[in-house]
């Protein structure tokens, strides 16, 4: 669940930070961004995966840059279902997908563990003892 809600909070400030350097993209307060980045989760969550698999010649012909085309959609999409949030053509929600996806990607830095997971990443100032042999 924490998982979620971090990356929830990731792709909130994304959205915002998409809206802020974009012309193209607008939000018309925190709630409309809160909303758009829960169903633009969502959308990658379902759709984006099956749009991904029926993609898949797409995909390797351009090799992978067509993926960028379906992030676009999945954020072109999200107007429809979410008052306040406008994406006016797809060349703004196309160059939105590659901010949101930057951010996110770099944000999500700072919270992702060695396994792949995500967690609050913190300073431990003292060492942890290791039982057992070292080996040197």
């Amino acid at each position: 669940m924490r998982h979620f809600i971090i990356r929830w909070i990731i792709t909130t400030l994304a959205v915002f930070a998409a809206a802020w350097l974009l012309p193209g993209i607008s939000v018309d307060g925190t709630g409309t961004a809160v909303g758009a980045a829960l169903l633009l989760g969502i959308l990658n969550a379902f759709v984006r995966p099956v749009l991904l698999l029926l993609s898949v010649p797409l995909i390797i012909v351009t090799l992978g840059l067509f993926i960028l085309v379906i992030n676009a959609l999945m954020l072109y999409w999200v107007p429809t279902f979410v008052p306040g949030f406008r994406v006016d053509s797809f060349g703004s929600a196309f160059w939105g997908a590659i901010i949101i996806g930057l951010i996110s990607w770099i944000l999500s830095a700072f919270f992702r563990g060695s396994d792949g997971r995500v967690h609050v990443l913190t300073h431990h100032t003292q060492p942890k003892q290791v039982q057992g042999r070292v080996i040197e």
